[in-house]
This record gives structure tokens, C-alpha cells and sequence, in this order.
């Protein structure tokens, strides 16, 4: 997450032919023309979230109805709770990786995210969690 690795990129993947005309996606388009249209605000609240979550929000709703205190949950707190946890998931990840790299490793290790948790104190809620 932290670090990028460039690599060369074909044309093709960008959706760009040998002549550089750009190739329509037919695929995609049909598959959602297929599905059920919903209307309103409503609906393109859901699709505007969907696309900037990378988590899938039906999953996360579906964690926070567990909870006894939470009978209904709306797509906004959906989503912003979706967001909040990936913000944080990248956050402790790249501390994470600076004791990786500090190792001289490219993976993450349990042992990097104990550090990361008892060397900042903003992580100081989780110790003790990963025992």
C-alpha cells in the first residue's frame, strides 16, 4: 500500500489500441444496463459510494448490524465507516512498512505491526489486542 512499484504499461490496459483509438468497453456497459436501475438520490449516493469504497459496503453493513445497539444503518454511515477503516488500515500499514524496511524486507510482518502499534501513540488502543 505504502510503496508504488512502476511498471511498464501497455497500451491495451488503458484501453488503447495499437493506433491509439480507444476501445469501448462493451462488457462493462451491458452489465450494468442489465441491472435493476434504481432512481433518485438515493441511487446515486449508492453508486458514488461504491466507487470510491474499496471495501464492499454490504460486507460493513452487515458487520455493524451485528451490533445489538445498531438496528438500521444508512448508506452514508455505511460509507463513511467503510472509509474510515481503509484510512486507517493504510495508516497502520505504511508505519508498518517503515519496520519492514527498517528489517530490510518488503513483506509486513506481524512483528512490524507490534512496533508500529507500541511506537505510536495514536495505535496505543490496540495493544495488548494481537497477544
Amino acid at each position: 500500500m505504502a510503496a508504488a512499484v512502476a511498471s511498464p504499461v501497455n497500451p491495451t490496459e488503458h484501453g488503447l489500441d495499437r493506433c491509439g483509438v480507444e476501445e469501448e468497453n462493451h462488457g462493462a456497459e451491458a452489465e450494468e444496463e442489465s441491472s435493476p436501475q434504481q432512481t433518485g438520490p438515493a441511487a446515486a449516493a449508492a453508486v458514488t459510494h461504491s466507487r470510491l469504497s474499496k471495501l464492499p459496503l454490504s460486507r460493513i453493513k452487515a458487520l455493524m448490524k451485528t451490533d445489538p445497539d445498531v438496528s438500521l444503518a444508512s448508506q452514508e454511515s455505511v460509507f463513511i465507516i467503510a472509509k474510515a477503516t481503509e484510512l486507517f488500515v493504510e495508516m497502520i500499514a505504511k508505519d508498518a512498512l517503515v519496520y519492514a524496511q527498517q528489517g530490510k524486507r518488503k513483506t509486513l510482518q506481524r512483528k512490524d505491526l507490534d512496533n508500529a502499534i507500541e511506537a505510536i501513540d495514536e495505535f496505543a488502543f490496540l495493544e495488548g489486542t494481537l497477544d
